[in-house]
């Protein structure tokens, strides 16, 4: 049975995709994944090195900044249609996933045309653009904000559905916190540890407010696992110390989420999914350039699930870092009030749940 993948240009839409497709392989070994994606997206380094049969498309968001480049978008558009129908006529898919960005939005139109069954998976509380045209095609949408559901153009009320978002969960049983510090060389028996990532490209607003709260002088019984971002590392390497172990990029993230008692991070949906299924308390720093400032979105809501604490980045700087995370270091009730706000908000079977319902939509016709 052969299903559809599209989204991408970003790994927030390329990496539900997968975890999706995995856990309908695993459910069903006759599923055949096919993965539809941009060329000029992030899934040009990750699909040729990933065990599913893909085509790149030359494919192109909206320019709304530089409109008379929106030809590009236009040609890119017809051409992925045709591309998409020639491999369709080799054998017709049983379904079609739609994980939003740019590179999703010709192969939903095309679905929708052709009355191929549309599940999309949102990952935001604020929907994306492509999310929220197609949302009125799909049988169903998979939130993993449920927050989401009163921006979406639905075709009932019953095809959005509370799933989270799929993601890998934490090994059952959990790593012992103790060992996990000790293979980061950190103190194991006091104090708590601090996991900083901007994401796998970093960001440089947390990494120089963490530097200078380091030089200002960070609690002594607080450690820190720092991952820069690969093109930042050599700017902030020096800062290592027995309390502190500089990474550029984190792999896997299971050996830091298994050491840390809290993280201070952008609010990408993925991340914050992850660290909900962790149960780790969250400071949450949102990438104000995002697309419709949608980590904002997604910072308010955990915010008031109390799962985390929303820090914007205007406000981010040694004074807002020393009032906001030694508390938690200090006050152990408020520390573990919101790692249990989290863990309501974790949904670590996500990706099993959504491929049970996408085979049984496939299955549906």
């Amino acid at each position: 049975m052969r299903i559809f993948f599209t989204g991408g240009g970003t790994g927030g839409h390329l990496y539900p995709a997968l975890a999706i497709a995995r856990a309908a392989v695993k459910l069903d070994g006759s599923v055949r994944p096919y993965f539809i994606g941009a060329q000029r997206g992030i899934e040009r380094e990750i699909l040729p090195k990933s065990e599913f049969e893909h085509v790149l498309l030359d494919l192109h968001p909206l320019y709304r900044s530089r409109p008379w480049e929106n030809w590009k978008t236009a040609r890119g558009f017809l051409r992925a249609w045709r591309e998409i129908d020639r491999i369709a006529r080799q054998e017709r898919p049983a379904a079609l996933v739609g994980t939003g960005g740019y590179a999703a939005g010709a192969a939903l139109a095309w679905a929708a045309m052709k009355r191929v069954p549309i599940g999309i998976q949102e990952q935001n509380s604020f929907p994306g653009l492509t999310v929220r045209y197609f949302s009125a095609f799909a049988r169903e949408v998979w939130l993993g904000f449920p927050e989401a559901s009163g921006l979406l153009r639905l075709r009932s009320t019953g095809s959005a559905v509370d799933t989270g978002n799929p993601i890998a969960p934490p090994p059952d049983p959990r790593p012992v916190r103790e060992a996990a510090r000790l293979s980061w060389n950190l103190p194991h028996d006091d104090g708590a540890v601090l996991l900083v990532t901007g994401g796998s490209q970093g960001s440089r607003a947390l990494n120089d407010a963490m530097a200078e709260w380091i030089r200002a002088g960070i609690p002594g019984s607080l450690s820190v696992i720092w991952a820069t971002g690969r093109a930042n590392f050599d700017a902030y390497r020096d800062f290592e110390s027995p309390r502190v172990r500089v990474r550029a990029y984190l792999d896997p993230m299971a050996n830091a989420y298994a050491a840390a008692d809290l993280a201070l991070t952008r609010a990408g949906a993925m991340t914050t999914a992850e660290l909900s299924a962790w149960g780790i308390p969250m400071v949450l720093v949102p990438l104000p350039t995002a697309a419709a400032d949608h980590q904002t979105a997604n910072a308010v809501a955990l915010q008031a699930a109390g799962a985390a604490i929303h820090l914007p980045q205007s406000q981010l700087g040694v004074q807002s870092l020393r009032e906001t995370i030694e508390p938690l270091v200090l006050n152990r009730s408020r520390f573990r009030e919101l790692a249990a706000g989290a863990l309501k908000r974790a949904r670590p079977d996500a990706a099993a749940q959504i491929a049970k319902r996408l085979l049984d939509m496939a299955a549906s016709g």
